[in-house]
């Protein structure tokens, strides 16, 4: 049945994740929970409410609390300057995980891929096999390249072929 195919595969690529996410380091997971939080209203509200308090008290707003970061807030800039690079470093580790995961379902993707275009192939070749024994003219010759084998080698030197002549390319733009 179609669905059940469809639904297998969907299981595949879930259990897939699942593995890569449960398997994942400890300090990758706290990056990605901290990284989910980061990404959230509260905690942009609770960043610019800080902000204005601190600016507040320190411009001498606040009369019953003495200012002692007064302007231009050195130790406030200082204080955003280290959050910026932390929140940096722990969105960065926790993309890294995710470019990782990408990686791993784009390598099942291509593989499931050259499964298909075998099979494809080999559907096309008994079709034509028919054809032939029911006397049946297929005029084109797109039939004849469709049948054939993919060379995967050749399309991978042809990539890296192309690969390297960007590269010389980005250099000589230098």
């Amino acid at each position: 049945m179609p669905g059940d195919h469809v639904k297998s595969s969907h299981r595949l690529i879930q259990s897939f994740e699942a593995d890569q996410i449960k398997n994942r380091p400890k300090f990758i997971q706290i990056a990605d929970r901290l990284t989910l939080s980061f990404g959230s209203i509260s905690f942009f509200v609770l960043n610019a409410l800080l902000f204005v308090v601190w600016i507040a008290v320190n411009t001498g707003s606040v009369p019953f609390i003495p200012v002692f970061d007064p302007y231009p807030f050195i130790l406030l800039t200082m204080f955003v300057s280290l959050e910026a690079i932390f929140l940096s470093i722990i969105v960065l580790m926790s993309q890294n995980r995710q470019g990782h995961i990408f990686t791993l379902r784009e390598e099942l993707d291509m593989q499931v891929n050259l499964l298909a275009e075998r099979e494809i192939t080999m559907s096309l070749k008994i079709l034509k096999l028919m054809a032939n024994k029911m006397g049946v003219k297929i005029k084109g010759k797109e039939l004849g390249e469709m049948v054939k084998e993919t060379d995967i080698s050749y399309i991978q030197r042809e990539i890296q072929e192309q690969i390297q002549e960007r590269k010389r390319l980005s250099k000589n733009t230098k």
